[in-house]
């Protein structure tokens, strides 16, 4: 038997930040092959809903449980948005730098990493955020005067999205990847794809391509 201990040195585990933002578009078959830098990034809020209890009572007592489908959403937060975001936030181009706005919203792929840290190494390691098939609602934007304590505006969206199939798993949105927990040479790989190189695009596998690239660590 052993007793449990709290707070030992380093297990004091936390996370924090926001970076290495990607967004993706898909194309007419539905792959995410087209990915380009998120900068300015300031925060992701993920706000998941659903999975309510509706409890169903016979007998005098609560026969069965029963729980609402859960959804994936949230809020993207930042200084800017990639040229490209336009076609996902309502607005169209019909020339170069004149923009028409309320158009159709396209769907999205994003890609986000936040750090992990410990009580002895603050960069113990970090989690890959993998989310598919967000769409951005209508989002207010507020532009104030410049004065003598002048702050950049920053911008926020919020996103919906539609789960895609995961064979042997309920449908997701979202995946997380843990850099502490998986095989350094099989992270390598999906960043390769994720960010892409000199000779490879970047782009955002659906996640059974993700699970498939993984192998159980020891």
């Amino acid at each position: 038997m052993t007793k449990i201990v709290w707070d030992k040195a380093g297990e004091r585990r936390y996370e924090t930040g926001v970076d290495h933002g990607v967004l993706y578009t898909p194309d007419n078959t539905g792959a995410y092959n087209s990915g380009v830098p998120w900068n300015g990034l300031v925060s992701v809020t993920e706000s998941p809903s659903g999975a309510e209890s509706s409890k169903q009572y016979a007998d005098n007592i609560v026969y069965v449980n029963l729980i609402s489908a859960e959804e994936f959403g949230g809020t993207i937060e930042a200084f800017m948005s990639p040229l490209e975001f336009g076609q996902h936030d309502g607005t169209a181009a019909p020339k170069k730098g004149v923009y028409l706005g309320q158009q159709t919203r396209k769907p999205f792929g994003l890609t986000y990493r936040t750090k992990i840290g410990t009580d002895l190494d603050p960069d113990e390691g970090y989690k890959l955020h993998l989310v598919w098939g967000a769409q951005a609602a209508p989002s207010e934007k507020a532009y104030s005067t410049v004065n003598d304590s002048p702050e950049a505006t920053t911008l926020s969206w919020e996103f919906t999205t539609t789960p895609v199939a995961v064979p042997g798993f309920k449908p997701t949105a979202m995946m997380v990847i843990d850099s502490t927990g998986v095989a350094p040479a099989d992270l390598a790989a999906l960043e390769l794809l994720l960010y892409g190189d000199t000779a490879t695009d970047p782009e955002l596998p659906l996640p059974e391509d993700v699970i498939a690239m993984f192998t159980d660590v020891p």
